[in-house]
């Protein structure tokens, strides 16, 4: 989700609303403790340098329980970071205390922003010898299913 596409879903909200992978709601006295530009500049495995930019939201949830966030809070200090840190239309990513910190992707639902868990992945699968997974169709209803050499997909 662009970060355009967050102010858009906030402009038609009443409230703010995050659920986690797990169906669990972010308690709704969070605060949104930066919005900010992360860069991250790397070599993958199989030697390639690469560059990711997103922009990235904290949540955090203290004691403050008569605390509740606007949309119209959050889009001021979106509209404040994309002046001030010069930030485009990037890919969100948001920060949330788990046992540790934890970064998820974002989507937004019906009322409802959706955290989205992240994984890990090789970059340089054909350098790796990593063999892509293979797609096979077939009418066979004698070969298993939702296997790695199944047929159903």
């Amino acid at each position: 989700m662009k970060l355009s596409d967050v102010k858009l879903a906030l402009q038609k909200a009443s409230t703010i609303q995050f659920q986690l992978p797990n169906g669990t709601l972010v308690p709704s006295h969070f605060h949104v403790t930066e919005v900010g530009k992360i860069t991250k500049h790397f070599i993958d495995c199989g030697g390639t340098v690469r560059t990711e930019n997103k922009a990235n939201f904290q949540l955090w949830e203290a004691n403050d329980y008569d605390h509740r966030l606007h949309p119209e809070k959050l889009i001021s200090i979106i509209e404040l970071a994309e002046k001030v840190l010069q930030l485009e239309d990037l890919e969100v990513e948001v920060e949330y205390q788990g046992e540790t910190i934890q970064k998820f992707d974002l989507e937004f639902e019906g009322n409802t922003f959706t955290l989205i868990s992240k994984k890990t992945d090789c970059l340089a699968k054909e350098k790796c010898g990593i063999p892509e997974p293979k797609a096979t169709f077939s009418n066979n209803n004698d070969e298993p299913c939702c296997t790695p050499d199944g047929n159903c997909c």
